[in-house]
């Protein structure tokens, strides 16, 4: 039996969705770089922002978009654009429009949830309008526990 066929479906399958989707392990590491090479974008309304944002984002909800974009960035932006999670497919919206404004643009998978579940960098709004840390510990069950300090790294 030849399985050739199945090995390049499967080698295609997943170069294309490395090609438009990241994960909140690698987001984390470009913005600690200083120099991630993309804009990040919390998709969400402005009640989800305030409760928690990834710490490094702009916040940037969908209908406000096909204005925004075009107006504040120049052609060749790229951008990564997450949503609350893995049950919620508005960053996958955001991607079409940002796409289809011809801009080069990925999706974090795990969204905020994983971003904040992982442990990582989070800020919230709090009333005075002030940002303030929001960072939670990790969940054991989505992230490894750091040890002495340091955050472990799932390798992957």
């Amino acid at each position: 039996m030849d399985l050739a066929p199945e090995i390049a479906a499967a080698r295609d399958h997943f170069a294309r969705r490395l090609a438009v989707e990241t994960d909140c392990s690698d987001v984390h590491a470009a913005l600690e770089s200083g120099a991630p090479g993309f804009v990040l974008i919390d998709t969400r309304n402005q009640e989800a922002w305030d409760q928690g944002h990834v710490r490094g984002a702009i916040h940037m909800p969908k209908p406000d978009m096909p204005a925004r974009i075009p107006a504040e960035f120049a052609p060749g932006t790229a951008f990564v654009v997450y949503c609350w999670g893995p049950g919620c497919n508005g960053a996958t919206r955001a991607g079409l429009i940002i796409s289809e404004l011809g801009y080069a643009v990925k999706e974090m998978i795990g969204g905020f949830e994983y971003w904040a579940r992982e442990g990582l960098p989070v800020d919230a709004v709090d009333a005075s309008g002030a940002h303030v840390d929001a960072t939670r510990d990790v969940d054991p069950l989505t992230g490894p526990l750091p040890k002495a300090g340091v955050r472990i790294s799932c390798a992957c």
